[in-house]
């Protein structure tokens, strides 16, 4: 990267979606850094953050998109580049051939192969937000978590705004109406919070989980768990997170999974394996046997989704289940999401600032797990195994 680094930030274009990569504050961190820095006019307009407050941060405000992508060799984003209607161009396209992009890739995502091959083809570096490792050092970094925090609350909520019933036991003048079923698989960040939300809206929860240790944290905020024994070496990876298991115990999870699916009334579906595309955990014959009317919402879906059925970015009916592939949820709560992602981005870029100049060791933990392109090559091992390449 040249010797001045100027930091751009765009405006996203992806439908629904009203987060931003930098607030005020962050912006004067970036400043400080010795960046200059330059956001797209009404950048921040979604999360309720306007330009004067970001020139008052020491920002210079672009009001064409293509210069700003001309002058910005560091471009922050939120989701993946996208076709800009008005430019007719897409983002990737306006991208400086040296220009580095951070922000959420999904690179281990089929949708985002042909974008990540573009992006490569192009000799553009690029970092993705959502395989940051689980290390002490990289916790303040860690956007995906603190965006599954979000996604899991936001996903019970439009549950129950969609649910044709209560979610709590209602009395009423014609007798009681029992409370709603709400079953949580994958209980890491999302769906712990998905677990305390549906718990405090009154209904009855139970979890899964493949890993023991996350078993007893559901068991722990309210949920009934019910048991998937897997052997640990298949079950957990690096940092504790789930591990993409072998196919004959994926079938052995779904066989176990199909009681507890169609005895639910909501599910959350958030089972993910980092960088990598999640599994196929709940299919066709599954859903149609569930009652109709209920719910399955697949936080899932940015790296491919854990139903079978879902569709990205859609709310869809099949065999009379509402099966939301909804893709932003963090982005219906854009003011607090912002916030928390803002200063990810900003605490992952700042040990990357030496001397004035971004600097990439490719020998730190955190820099090799989120690295997708470089050097022209494809570099990301989720996204490489996805593809069927070796790594």
């Amino acid at each position: 990267m040249s010797a001045e680094v100027v930091l751009g930030v765009i405006k996203e274009l992806t439908p629904g979606e009203r987060r931003v990569a930098a607030i005020p504050d962050t912006c004067k961190r970036f400043v400080n850094m010795g960046m200059r820095v330059i956001i797209e006019s009404g950048a921040g307009d979604g999360a309720f953050y306007c330009d004067d407050e970001y020139r008052a941060a020491g920002a210079e405000i672009a009001d064409d998109v293509e210069t700003l992508f001309e002058q910005a060799n560091l471009v922050l984003k939120v989701k993946e580049l996208q076709p800009n209607p008005v430019k007719a161009r897409h983002e990737v396209e306006m991208l400086r051939k040296d220009a580095t992009l951070i922000c959420f890739l999904h690179p281990a995502s089929p949708i985002n192969h042909q974008l990540i091959r573009t992006i490569r083809d192009r000799g553009i570096t690029s970092l993705t937000m959502d395989s940051i490792p689980r290390i002490t050092r990289a916790q303040k970094m860690d956007a995906l978590t603190a965006m599954s925090t979000v996604a899991g609350y936001k996903a019970v909520v439009m549950a129950a705004d969609r649910l044709s019933r209560f979610i709590p036991m209602t009395m009423t003048a014609v007798g009681m109406l029992p409370p709603a079923k709400v079953l949580v698989i994958g209980t890491g960040i999302v769906g712990l919070q998905a677990i305390a939300t549906a718990k405090r809206l009154g209904g009855v929860v139970s979890a899964v989980d493949i890993r023991p240790e996350a078993r007893e944290q559901a068991a722990s905020v309210g949920a009934k768990v019910s048991g998937f024994e897997t052997p640990t070496e298949l079950a957990i990876g690096h940092g504790g997170y789930a591990r993409s298991l072998p196919e004959e115990w994926l079938a052995k999870e779904r066989e176990a999974l199909t009681p507890l699916v169609q005895d639910a009334d909501v599910v959350i579906a958030g089972a993910l394996v980092p960088g990598e595309i999640a599994p196929v955990l709940i299919t066709d014959d599954m859903v149609k046997g569930m009652r109709k009317g209920s719910i399955i919402c697949d936080v899932s879906v940015d790296q491919g989704g854990n139903c079978s059925l879902t569709q990205f970015n859609q709310e869809v009916w099949e065999h009379g289940v509402l099966i939301s592939g909804i893709a932003n949820l963090p982005g219906y709560v854009p003011r607090d999401s912002t916030t928390m992602y803002a200063n990810t981005v900003c605490n992952f870029i700042e040990p990357l600032m030496q001397g004035g100049k971004l600097v990439l060791d490719r020998t730190d933990e955190i820099v090799n797990s989120t690295l997708v392109t470089i050097g022209g090559e494809i570099v990301h091992h989720g996204a490489l195994k996805a593809m069927g390449h070796a790594h």
